[in-house]
């Protein structure tokens, strides 16, 4: 579909057209901007409030800034669309995120533009550092931008890089983009410190004064600049009652100014590339602006799929059939079960309680459920010292997220063997987020750690059953689920305690094992039917733990089958599959054994059954691992 453009919009490919307006067209061009992005994302979806927030931003940016030259990275990268559409992109932008197309996120090898891939949090300030750092070293005149939000703020590696920056000379600007947002609201001192500078009225008044006493003293000499950045801390820790965290790092602060005030924007670039040293411009920006239902509800509006863009009704499925729900919303229902039986459950989140459903047990818990902003370390960390008062910390992270956390898993549970119960959610394939979020390698990484639990249901009543188990286990223990519906639309079975390291048959068969590791057992069930189809009968077992993995279970099938499968959402490479191997070898029992997987390699974004077929572990890819293993002919 042909997506109309603005009169300026349509003149503008690259930022060297961009940079041929009239600074007093930027308005203008970001009103096009900004509408281009609405409809492209109310048909094809995608991620909206934070490209919306950012408009006047990005324009300002690539206006004032010789990028590619000069580099700029944003960080997540949720925010990039406006960026991705004026360098370049902007015919191929109906791809964006969908199988073969565009990533959704910044990406190195997709536009010279894209300085840094990004797609995690709070990662922009190290690498703007490093490549500025480099570059002065190789004599190269560049400026260097990373743009940051508030929410990626709360994660400590940005604080880790302030603190070096702060003692380097690098040519480096840091951006604030300030909507106290992440995809649900922010939460912590930080955002409350930022709240108090953006809002205080009489701090920002005395600040403009401020730099007006400068433009009218700094002809007498250069120690004026610093007599009135003096000034203006001794105002910023009278006013508001505290010093300025950013200056405490030795970074120019500068701001709070209106991050939609495009030529305003403009002005403070031109002047900050004019100064030496870091820097930081606190920008206070609206998420979800210049489309009235993103900005009254920024959480729903952050990726809400495609919608009617006049009425802003969210198109949802029209199917009058129940449907199963989502993996997390039952975590997040029986979480509340649970906890309603025991007082010793808490729920813990890094940013993500409606991602996750974590907002259920918030709801019906507050007291016992903690959102501790985007800082997975610190959440793993205070879980352990949760678990060590006799709670029972329930701590649902992303799968790709807890990599951000895997010294704490091991350092501060598994090493002093404290229960807490880890929930990843977006296990396996993320779908349309691509590599940066797919939940690829939590198996391989996880069932090496001692004294942890690794399991996985197949179903929703599995997850249940699992977290019923957990919450009695006394030790680490690891869930993981994918993202998405489940099975069962009657999902809401009794709890039942599964014995741990126990896996289970689901079907009987003579000439072949599929044995599966999670919900991917379901598309072994379709693949059974289909063999059955040929006359080829496949036992099916359901491991539901890696580690411990039912020992017993395995002797029986390698003592039975000399052709056996494995399939896992999961990388190929130290997964289930690799636990079963080791297990054949290590009892010298001798099988033709084919793996199924995620492979050794970056795999891109598209739909989770899109990749799943790409990597051949979807019901025809079992299918036809099956009769290549069996060595059968099919007409």
């Amino acid at each position: 579909m042909q997506i109309e453009q603005g009169p300026l919009l349509s003149n503008v490919d690259y930022p060297v057209d961009l940079r041929k307006l009239e600074k007093q067209q930027l308005t203008q061009f970001s009103e096009e901007l900004r509408n281009y992005i609405v409809d492209h994302v109310s048909i094809y979806g995608g991620h909206f409030g934070a490209s919306l927030g950012v408009v006047e931003l990005t324009v300002a940016l690539h206006y004032a800034f010789n990028t590619p030259t000069d580099q700029l990275v944003w960080d997540v990268g949720h925010q990039a669309y406006g960026h991705k559409i004026v360098t370049g992109r902007k015919s191929d932008f109906h791809s964006n995120r969908v199988y073969g197309g565009l990533s959704g996120f910044p990406k190195r090898d997709e536009s010279e533009f894209d300085a840094f891939g990004v797609g995690h949090s709070s990662t922009s300030i190290s690498a703007a550092l490093g490549m500025s750092i480099a570059n002065q070293k190789e004599g190269k005149d560049r400026q260097h931008i990373a743009v940051i939000g508030d929410g990626a703020l709360t994660g400590g590696m940005a604080f880790e890089a302030m603190n070096h920056a702060g003692v380097s000379n690098s040519n480096l600007i840091i951006v604030l983009n300030d909507n106290c947002m992440s995809i649900d609201p922010n939460v912590g001192a930080l955002k409350e410190y930022l709240t108090d500078i953006s809002t205080s009225q009489i701090y920002n008044k005395f600040r403009d004064e401020a730099w007006k006493i400068l433009g009218k003293i700094s002809k007498f000499g250069p120690n004026a600049q610093e007599l009135v950045a003096g000034i203006e801390n001794s105002i910023k820790t009278f006013l508001l009652k505290q010093s300025n965290l950013f200056e405490s790092f030795s970074l120019r602060y500068f701001g709070p100014v209106d991050g939609h005030d495009v030529n305003h924007l403009v002005h403070v670039f031109n002047d900050l590339k004019q100064i030496p040293g870091p820097k930081i411009l606190h920008c206070i920006t609206k998420k979800g602006k210049g489309y009235e239902a993103a900005e009254k509800n920024q959480t729903i509006w952050h990726a809400p799929g495609t919608f009617d863009k006049i009425s802003g009704e969210i198109h949802k499925s029209s199917s009058l059939t129940p449907e199963p729900p989502k993996y997390q919303d039952v975590f997040g229902q029986t979480l509340v079960e649970l906890a309603s039986e025991n007082s010793k459950i808490m729920g813990i989140t890094p940013a993500m309680p409606s991602g996750s459903s974590m907002n259920i047990m918030m709801e019906a818990y507050p007291e016992r459920s903690f959102d501790v902003g985007i800082a997975e370390q610190h959440a793993v960390t205070f879980s352990a010292g949760l678990a060590t008062q006799g709670a029972i910390p329930f701590c649902n992270i992303y799968s790709t997220f807890i990599q951000r956390a895997y010294d704490q898993v091991i350092h501060d549970v598994c090493v002093q063997n404290l229960h807490v119960v880890f929930c990843l959610d977006r296990a396996g394939f993320a779908g349309a987020d691509g590599p940066t979020h797919h939940g690829a390698y939590d198996i391989a990484f996880m069932r090496c750690i001692p004294n942890l639990i690794v399991s996985a249901p197949m179903d929703e009543s599995e997850l249940r059953n699992l977290m019923y188990t957990a919450m009695q286990a006394e030790q680490p223990f690891c869930i993981r689920y994918p993202r998405g519906k489940g099975v069962l639309v009657d999902w809401k079975t009794p709890l039942t305690k599964i014995e741990l390291g126990k896996g289970r048959k689901i079907r009987e068969g003579r000439d072949i094992a599929l044995l599966t590791f999670g919900t991917v057992g379901n598309y072994a069930l379709t693949a059974h039917k289909e063999l059955e189809k040929i006359g080829v009968t496949a036992a099916l077992y359901d491991l539901r733990f890696v580690k411990p993995i039912d020992k017993a279970l395995l002797h029986d099938v390698f003592k039975s089958f000399k052709h056996v499968i494995t399939v896992e959402d999961g990388c190929i490479m130290g997964g289930f599959g690799s636990a079963v191997a080791e297990f054949m070898v290590d009892n010298a029992y001798h099988a033709k054994l084919e793996r199924l997987g995620i492979p050794d390699r970056m795999v891109e974004h598209g739909t989770q059954l899109e990749l799943h077929k790409e990597c051949e572990f979807d019901p025809q890819g079992i299918y036809k691992a099956a009769i290549k293993i069996l060595e059968i002919e099919i007409a």
